[in-house]
């Protein structure tokens, strides 16, 4: 097998420069081409066929969300966002057009080097699309593919509040009975959960905790995003803040979200040796131990295995369990571990989550049938 074949996008000269040197640094890379702007960019990739392109947003003549829809649409290749943490929402919306991850500028450091190419040597083998995009007439929107039964258009935006904002629960508890979502998402988890959150109402009566991996300093701008997108209010969650319904809470990458006894949001260290940023299983398995029954978790799209413990857990402690499925998964590991562990009762396509998730967080959790009879036929 010969080298990861690698094009750079970035209209700055020093960053070009030095993304060069640490993939030419790395046996087994090798950079075939560099663009200054967004249409030499989408011109190399049809001249060059490289197994990865980097993508940097703010480029003269064609920006990188605009270039990564061309690309998308002509000759679909793993692209990856080199970003600075200040473009986080527009660094979002590059990826659910097609860009598979966001990794901050690098710096001259080791770390930074080593985290550049370790993300780069996995998307460069993921086959990113099976059939070519159609390219949007208008200004984008991530729910534009979304499956029939899904919004199509995108909802008055709620804020994204602040911790000074957030009123705290009456006794901070939430209603008896009312189910509490965790989701796990990875690799393909942004445009999967640009999907699923919007389509959730405004009178949407339960919590909804997300733990997506995600790059230090970018969990801001992903809630940032997805607020505007959403009708019901999007934060990241903050140490201490009690659960409230309605609300969906983004996990931070620099630590590990759970919940505690009293209902609140509790960070917990992120040690050395932790590989998924923010951990999956971490958030799944206090919600399981914490809620129980009215727990329900989701895994989505993503590489690797987090979330399946987790999920494991809920089932066990008389939760309900999804994930998504393969066809309309990215990357199908997260929730492929997790179904071959007995761990998921349903499958789903990500067009349909939703709709399951609206018909759970209205059934009764002593209701016969809360799952519509179909509990487990899919798994």
């Amino acid at each position: 097998m010969g080298p990861i074949r690698v094009v750079i996008a970035d209209d700055s000269r020093l960053a070009r420069d030095l993304l060069r040197a640490i993939f030419e640094a790395e046996p087994g890379m090798e950079v075939v081409g560099e663009a200054s702007n967004g249409r030499e960019a989408v011109a190399l990739v049809q001249q060059l066929r490289p197994h990865l392109v980097t993508m940097d947003l703010e480029m003269p003549l064609m920006d990188g969300v605009a270039a990564v829809e061309e690309i998308m649409c002509t000759r679909a290749v793993p692209i990856l966002v080199v970003s600075s943490v200040a473009d986080a929402p527009r660094a979002l919306d590059a990826v659910a057009h097609g860009a598979l991850e966001i990794v901050p500028k690098p710096d001259t450091t080791p770390e930074a080097a080593a985290h550049l190419l370790a993300r780069a040597r996995l998307l460069a083998g993921v086959s990113v699309i099976t059939r070519l995009r159609a390219r949007s007439s208008a200004a984008p929107s991530p729910l534009a593919e979304a499956a029939p039964g899904v919004l199509t258009a995108a909802p008055t935006p709620a804020p994204v509040l602040t911790h000074a904002q957030v009123p705290a629960c009456v006794g901070g508890a939430l209603l008896p009975g009312t189910r509490v979502f965790a989701v796990a998402a990875s690799t393909g988890g942004p445009q999967a959960l640009a999907q699923i959150l919007p389509a959730l109402p405004p009178d949407f009566a339960c919590p909804v905790l997300v733990a997506q991996h995600i790059s230090d300093g970018f969990a801001q701008g992903m809630a940032q995003w997805l607020a505007s997108l959403c009708p019901l209010p999007v934060r990241l969650a903050c140490d201490g803040e009690a659960l409230r319904p309605g609300h969906i809470y983004i996990a931070p990458s620099e630590h590990h979200l759970a919940v505690t006894a009293q209902h609140q949001l509790q960070w917990r260290p992120r040690l050395p040796q932790d590989l998924y940023r923010p951990s999956c299983d971490v958030l799944l398995s206090s919600v399981a131990a914490v809620f129980r029954a009215q727990a329900v978790g989701i895994v989505l799209s993503g590489m690797g295995h987090d979330g399946a413990c987790g999920l494991a857990a809920i089932r066990a402690a008389g939760g309900c369990t999804l994930a998504q499925d393969e066809a309309s998964s990215l990357i199908f590991g997260m929730n492929r571990v997790a179904i071959e562990r007995a761990a998921v009762q349903q499958v789903l396509p990500v067009g349909e989550m939703a709709a399951a998730m609206r018909q759970l967080a209205a059934a009764p959790l002593d209701t016969p049938g809360a799952w519509g009879g179909w509990a487990g036929a899919r798994a």
